[in-house]
């Protein structure tokens, strides 16, 4: 006996055309229906491990902010499946791991885009329906989220040393945060997201403001406010057992002759990274060439910062 349509259920043109129209839960029907063949798409290309899983979590988020972009509907298997080659060949070319999740790595505005007023606001919009989505994420999968896919610090091995975890673990908090990041992605596609840019500027003002206060000698009282006295380091500048305080620190290595110099921030609303150009002609320390300060913030203070020094992969 023949189906009848009921038990077919809607066609995949169905589903394409009510997630173009905002329907978060068949695009939800729609990954469920084909992640079988995304996945065999990854095995035939990377064969089996690790990478598999990541690049259909990719292609899987990737397709949330790109569904507008399926020109027919009835062949969207196709597209999901297209989503997921183009990330294996983008591995298997990569000369070190890049960040794969497509729909993240985009959102930054070029220099062409901010001459394109509309395209500028959709990319906006984007970036916050993004990190709302990050911000929803548990404190220790928001980190290696905001590393992987916005910081300079994106290999595994170097978010493992930046995190003081295994290179496992950091594949687990990745796609755990993936998994998470999708649900609600779907869910809050259609709600008001705040203002990540604002985020962002606020943190990079306090990074150059800090910087020129420790160059002055001394903080005014918006940046003090900032590192207040339970403010500590950690990690390889701390000391085990005993409280440190950042800026005696900081200082210390400052009339050492050791320089940094803002190069990238990434701000989330406990979670910012500064990352550091470092130079120290004529210093008493020899530095690497760069550092990224992870702070952890509760009201606005600095509760806890880490200096890590990213290294380059080996080949």
């Amino acid at each position: 006996m023949a189906p009848t349509p009921a038990s077919v259920g809607p066609t995949d043109e169905e589903l394409t055309r009510r997630a173009q129209a905002g329907e978060a839960a068949a695009l939800g029907l729609l990954l469920a229906r084909h992640q079988a063949p995304m996945r065999a798409v990854a095995l035939s290309l990377l064969g089996h491990g690790p990478d598999v899983d990541d690049v259909v979590q990719d292609a899987a988020l990737t397709s949330l902010s790109r569904i507008g972009d399926v020109r027919d509907p009835a062949a969207v298997g196709a597209w999901l499946r297209a989503i997921v080659r183009n990330g294996c060949r983008m591995r298997l070319r990569a000369p070190r791991e890049t960040p794969g999740l497509e729909g993240l790595s985009r959102l930054r505005l070029t220099g062409d885009e901010a001459s394109q007023p509309e395209r500028a606001v959709e990319r906006h919009a984007m970036r916050d329906w993004i990190w709302d989505a990050v911000e929803e994420l548990p404190q220790q999968m928001r980190l290696v989220v905001m590393l992987r896919h916005f910081s300079g610090i994106t290999t595994y091995r170097e978010i493992a040393a930046a995190c003081d975890v295994p290179v496992g673990t950091v594949r687990s908090r990745l796609s755990q945060a993936r998994e998470r990041m999708a649900r609600v992605l779907l869910s809050t596609q259609e709600q008001a997201h705040g203002d990540a840019t604002a985020l962002t500027k606020g943190s990079r003002q306090e990074a150059e403001a800090t910087l020129e206060a420790w160059e002055t000698g001394g903080l005014p009282r918006e940046i003090s406010e900032l590192w207040p006295a339970e403010s500590q380091m950690v990690g390889r500048l701390g000391r085990p057992g005993e409280r440190v305080h950042p800026v005696p620190v900081m200082r210390r290595y400052l009339e050492d002759g050791v320089r940094q110099h803002l190069r990238r921030v990434v701000a989330g609303r406990d979670i910012a990274v500064w990352e550091m150009d470092v130079t120290h002609d004529g210093a008493l320390h020899v530095c690497p060439p760069n550092l990224a300060w992870l702070m952890f913030r509760s009201s606005g203070r600095v509760q806890r910062l880490r200096v890590v020094f990213p290294r380059p992969s080996q080949p």
